[in-house]
């Protein structure tokens, strides 16, 4: 039980996520700014912040109910950090797996939206609110292309584990070419779950202010901050694991470092599709979802039925 506990809080749970956040924050704030011909922040500046935020003073707006408004920013962290214990990290196999958890994970995964979604609409003010409507119309438009992005694998794999599905593709590693399409249109899903450019449009600082964080401040704005670098970091890992799945065989070590080295890849190609894309429109962006998005990860989905039907037979 202890043992077990020491995982979930310090590694490779919260303590873990947190510090790999900040890193994969800084890193994403660089690259951006080294894309754009800026100089960028300093390596400390993600943990500066997180600091002068824990110093401010958390003011509640009149009109929020005080419980909800404190607890929203703790359980999107504690969503994003329970979804990395079904994501096989050193190994093949995760802390926690069972048949039927790459469900879960892409559950969990939406509930920090949710809670971005409460935050504002609980504060009762007019850009929290507009952020939050932006959030949740955002959600509705990815959320279904990244399941689908994450199911075609999984299909040829036959099963509906994480662990099973990184297996799989270990141990046949030509087979990871076929999800190429599905790959793509997972990682710009992501893209928008993260509210990245050109998806950013519910924190559009200048229309409306910060969005659905508009009201939020000191240690709650801080948390609700550290949950999107962890979810950063775990929606990375879950890509990973099923797109990206080599090395894991090598044992812990060498496993661990290259699961270190393919989320930093992957936040690393986020930052570059920040940087080439402009701002969407949230019409645009339901657009572009529905429109390119899910047709792409439905026709993944049929190339996936036709190789295991006719190759893999």
């Amino acid at each position: 039980m202890i043992f077990e506990l020491i995982k979930i809080v310090l590694f490779p749970g919260l303590m873990f996520l947190s510090l790999f956040g900040v890193v994969a924050e800084f890193i994403d704030r660089k690259l951006y700014a080294k894309f754009q011909n800026r100089v960028g922040p300093p390596w400390f500046q993600p943990v500066a912040d997180f600091i002068k935020l824990l110093g401010k003073e958390d003011i509640i707006p009149e009109d929020a109910e005080p419980v909800m408004f404190k607890t929203l920013p703790v359980v999107a962290i504690t969503a994003a950090v329970t979804a990395s214990l079904y994501i096989p990290i050193w190994s093949n196999k995760a802390l926690f797996s069972f048949e039927g958890d790459v469900i879960v994970v892409v559950y969990l995964l939406t509930i920090p939206t949710l809670t971005f979604f409460l935050g504002g609409w609980n504060s009762n003010s007019l850009y929290s609110m507009i952020g939050s409507v932006r959030t949740l119309t955002q959600l509705f438009a990815f959320e279904v292309p990244l399941f689908m992005g994450i199911l075609a694998p999984a299909l040829l794999a036959n099963t509906w584990s994480l662990s099973g599905i990184s297996a799989y593709y270990g141990t046949h590693p030509w087979l990871v070419l076929v999800n190429l399409l599905a790959f793509g249109v997972a990682i710009v899903a992501v893209q928008g779950k993260l509210e990245k450019v050109p998806f950013d449009i519910p924190e559009a600082e200048t229309e409306i202010v910060a969005g659905a964080f508009t009201e939020y401040s000191g240690r709650l704005l801080a948390l609700f901050r550290m949950a999107i670098d962890i979810e950063m970091v775990v929606a990375s890992s879950l890509l990973a694991a099923v797109f990206l799945p080599f090395g894991l065989q090598f044992g812990p070590v060498v496993g661990f470092l290259l699961y270190i080295i393919k989320v930093l890849l992957l936040v690393c190609v986020m930052a570059l599709l920040r940087t080439v894309f402009a701002r969407l429109r949230l019409d645009q962006m339901v657009r572009f979802c529905w429109r390119y998005l899910a047709p792409a990860a439905l026709l993944q989905i049929c190339i996936v039925i036709i190789v295991k039907g006719i190759v893999l037979q």
